[in-house]
């Protein structure tokens, strides 16, 4: 065989070769990146939860709050 011919065959080899390990790099970079983003998407999401469990409690709080004042103005208007 001609040895043009066989380091064509090589070049292409290599070439088919690199092009595949740089296909698979790739993947796995952007797995690895999209399971990171993945964990931020849910320490996010957990705030979030926390945050509107937090804001239902401090509207519960309020309204005790302003039900417990009542009852005091209507305590003190009875007293006087």
């Amino acid at each position: 065989m001609d040895p043009t011919i066989i380091s064509a065959l090589l070049a292409f080899g290599g070439s088919l070769i690199g092009t595949f390990a740089g296909i698979i790099t790739g993947s796995r970079l952007t797995d690895y990146r999209l399971k990171e983003l993945e964990k931020k998407q849910d320490k996010h999401n957990l705030v979030i939860e926390r945050t509107y469990r937090l804001e239902e409690r401090v509207e519960l709080i309020e309204e005790r709050q302003k039900v417990a004042n009542h009852r005091i103005s209507d305590l003190e208007e009875k007293k006087v």
